[in-house]
């Protein structure tokens, strides 16, 4: 029997396109997208949907064992900015979710799970420079509590039930084909747009603050790097470090001028300026490259140059 794999949280930011990139590998009918929403025409016409509640333990069970899944990706989260609004359901949501699948992998209703972790596990004593794969934990987000409390949740259950559970920090992720969903990051995505539509951003970030980002077709790459990986290569199993690049707005600003000369931009702090103060400038992924291969292609500059070219083309079109 073929593969199948259940993604829950399908309709997100990296789950949209991390759906139809598992379609492309493994059959539109072996990837299974739930999500407690619908999402956009093409995710829900190329293969199965299901409406799921993922806090829902026993519907979970049910879609399971229903469509005899192997594989599931949890990539239903409350992001980092939006968390800080609802701290409560925040906890409720990121917590719940993934003990939902780990105690059915631990039944033995599951063979591998990918759930994401963030650099937001770190905080204000954590190195910010090169930020090595083991260091001093001490997030001051929801957020990046309920992902450092999850990667020892996972590798706790790798070590007492056996579950292969693999996961990495993402960094702030960037993609032209689908919007942020409430993250301190979102501005790197949003000022691409903005730089089109009306030929100006208002930055949430000072211009000097650097942060480790990602373009969205590594970070999809990286996902499914490590879950082909064979186990012996996942040494680490509470969550990977990967990285690609790191920029402050000033200089995506520039690199977009570079492209769009009438571009400006105007800085305006709010509450994400405090989370992304406690958070890495660049990321030390030398453990990632060296056990699963893992490896960006994206710079900022070939970035903002593919994610312009994307731009232009779809507004175009409308």
């Amino acid at each position: 029997m073929n593969k199948r794999i259940l993604l829950i949280g399908a309709c997100g930011q990296i789950g949209s396109e991390l759906t139809l990139r598992l379609r492309e590998l493994h059959g539109n009918k072996a990837v299974i997208a739930a999500d407690i929403r619908e999402g956009t025409k093409e995710l829900m016409e190329s293969g199965p949907f299901e409406r799921l509640d993922a806090l829902d333990r026993e519907a979970v069970r049910q879609v399971i064992e229903t469509y005899g899944i192997q594989e599931v990706y949890l990539m239903a989260a409350m992001l980092s900015a939006t968390g800080e609004k609802y701290p409560e359901k925040a906890w409720q949501l990121n917590m719940g979710t993934l003990f939902n699948i780990l105690d059915l992998a631990k039944e033995g209703l599951i063979k591998k799970v990918f759930w994401p972790s963030s650099i937001a596990v770190f905080g204000p004593s954590t190195p910010k420079e090169n930020t090595p794969q083991e260091t001093v934990m001490e997030p001051e987000t929801v957020y990046g509590i309920s992902k450092q409390t999850g990667e020892r949740w996972c590798a706790y259950y790798f070590r007492k039930y056996g579950v292969d559970v693999r996961s990495i920090r993402y960094p702030g992720i960037i993609s032209w084909k689908t919007l942020p969903g409430g993250g301190t990051t979102d501005y790197a995505v949003e000022i691409y747009h903005n730089a089109l539509l009306i030929g100006k951003y208002h930055s949430f970030l000072r211009k000097d603050t650097r942060l480790p980002m990602m373009y969205m077709d590594d970070a999809i790459e990286a996902t499914i790097r490590i879950m082909e990986s064979a186990p012996e290569n996942i040494k680490v199993r509470s969550s990977y470090n990967i990285a690609a690049m790191s920029f402050t707005p000033e200089e995506i600003a520039a690199e977009i001028k570079r492209i769009v000369p009438e571009f400006t931009i105007k800085y305006r702090e709010d509450f994400r300026q405090t989370i992304a103060d406690g958070w890495p400038r660049s990321i030390d992924d030398s453990k990632a490259r060296e056990d699963w291969g893992w490896a960006h292609r994206f710079d900022l500059k070939k970035m903002s140059e593919h994610m312009l070219q994307s731009l232009y083309k779809r507004y175009d079109e409308v």
